[in-house]
């Protein structure tokens, strides 16, 4: 491989399935051999991945702006666009360089638009998306935001996002038209309460929330107490 940007589990097929970026392929990787490597999907500008829980595979199209599925037994072709694909731009049926991207139970789409600095929401079958976070301008107001990333969505439909150049992470609370920081916004730094161009995230059962923080070579582990609108920061992991 070569730069592999993105990785998700296949418990069913005990494998792992990735983006490998600079090769332009998806493929998938035996855990239990690791000589068996399997390209699911060649030609593609693939920088981030999901799948949902039927089985079925979504890639980011970088180069293309576009965000596409592949069915469980689908191999190869050109895959279906279900966000995005009509060229880059900043309309609501275009994207412009698709990152994260998050699947909910009614398959619609999230994706982080991330050269228009804008979280999109696509429902099932539709012809454009939604603004659901940032999409005014670039910058660190509230209701902006400045290349997010990471992104993830609660059961409730509030947007976590990875607001990268911001040193943060923002909540979208559903239907909101601003969001609130829940980690960082204290500018770049080591600091407990600083990141440095956050990339990835994730809540585990107890509602803590991890946090790639890529500038510093860390994980972050921030305790969100939602009674008190307080956040206890813990630094888990650093790599020298």
């Amino acid at each position: 491989m070569n730069t592999p940007v993105d990785v998700i589990a296949d418990e069913k097929n005990k494998s792992v399935i990735i983006c490998d970026w600079i090769n332009r392929r998806v493929v998938r990787w035996s855990l239990e051999n690791q000589h068996d490597i399997e390209i699911l999907i060649g030609n593609i500008s693939c920088s981030r991945l999901t799948m949902n829980e039927n089985g079925d595979l979504f890639v980011s199209d970088f180069e293309n702006h576009a965000v596409k599925r592949w069915r469980k037994d689908e191999k190869g072709g050109k895959g279906t666009i279900v966000a995005g694909g009509n060229g880059q731009g900043s309309k609501l049926n275009q994207l412009n360089g698709p990152l994260a991207i998050f699947i909910d139970e009614e398959e619609a789409v999230y994706v982080s638009d991330y050269r228009n600095n804008r979280v999109m929401k696509w429902l099932k079958g539709a012809s454009e998306g939604i603004v659901v976070a940032g999409g005014q301008g670039q910058g660190n107001s509230l209701n902006q935001l400045d290349y997010p990333e990471g992104l993830l969505v609660n059961e409730v439909g509030d947007v976590y996002v990875a607001d990268r150049r911001n040193h943060r992470i923002m909540c979208w609370p559903l239907g909101s038209n601003t969001g609130r920081i829940v980690a960082g916004g204290n500018g770049a730094g080591l600091g407990s309460h600083q990141l440095n161009n956050p990339t990835g995230l994730s809540f585990d059962v107890e509602n803590n929330l991890y946090v790639a923080d890529f500038g510093n070579n860390r994980v972050q582990r921030f305790r969100l107490d939602e009674n008190k609108n307080k956040n206890e920061k813990i630094l888990i992991k650093f790599n020298k």
